[in-house]
């Protein structure tokens, strides 16, 4: 009976210490090859769907990944540039994040093909947010603006800008900005500039800024890493995945 009781216990404490191993995903949009991650630690866990920053999927969003995993949290790490696009050089980066930029229509199917494809992996997209850094941020809005139907979309340190004729009067998720007072990329103007379209329109939403932050604020290891804005708008985050969810 006792070496039945101590297998029991661990057993039960297995299942609930390993971490969920993620795997990559391949999928099609407009007939070109994506390479996303997936990864999540229960059937029918919330879901998050992650929008990578303007060098595309990279180990960043992967670990971003693994962290809510470890919370109890799906996560869909998706791609827009394309499989094996991971520019390296500032030009490049420009280029790609600048098509999709003026391209709209297909960042949108590029975001929806993410979440079909993220449904077919089993992810509960009923139950889920999106969210984004940088260039993904920017991405996350476009998604809000389109009104697909998530419960939440959150930015972190992302491009605020509203694209001319766009509005914000189909959004059906409730917004969380988190943004640097000291980013130099994305102002404090462009901060009020969407503070004013998102309440003109009556989303719900909450915007905050950190002192002394600059853009990429929560980059590891990035010379623009800012310790006290990444910790504070983690923490906030979390928060509102437990008040969304």
């Amino acid at each position: 009976m006792k070496t039945i009781l101590t297998l029991f216990v661990f057993l039960f404490w297995a299942a609930t210490t390993l971490a969920a191993t993620g795997q990559t995903v391949d999928y099609k949009v407009d007939d070109e090859t994506f390479e996303g991650y997936y990864i999540s630690p229960a059937k029918d866990a919330p879901l998050i769907l992650l929008i990578h920053d303007w060098d595309g999927l990279t180990g960043y969003e992967v670990k971003r990944a693994q962290m809510l995993a470890d919370l109890g949290y799906a996560v869909f790490a998706a791609d827009l540039f394309g499989k094996g696009v991971r520019p390296t050089e500032v030009a490049d980066k420009r280029q790609h994040t600048g098509e999709l930029y003026k391209d709209r229509a297909r960042m949108r199917r590029l975001l929806g093909g993410a979440l079909k494809t993220d449904a077919a992996q089993g992810g509960n997209i009923d139950n889920a947010v999106s969210i984004g850094y940088c260039f993904g941020g920017a991405a996350v809005l476009e998604q809000a603006r389109a009104g697909t139907d998530l419960k939440g979309f959150v930015t972190f340190h992302g491009g605020l800008g509203t694209p001319e004729g766009q509005d914000y009067n189909k959004t059906k998720g409730k917004l969380l900005i988190m943004h640097g007072s000291a980013d130099t990329a994305i102002t404090l103007q462009d901060f009020a500039d969407l503070a004013t379209r998102l309440e003109q329109a009556g989303v719900a939403h909450e915007m905050i800024t950190y002192s002394g932050a600059p853009h990429a604020f929560t980059v590891f290891d990035g010379n623009r890493y800012h310790k006290d804005a990444d910790e504070k708008s983690w923490s906030r985050f979390l928060q509102f995945l437990k008040e969304t969810f």
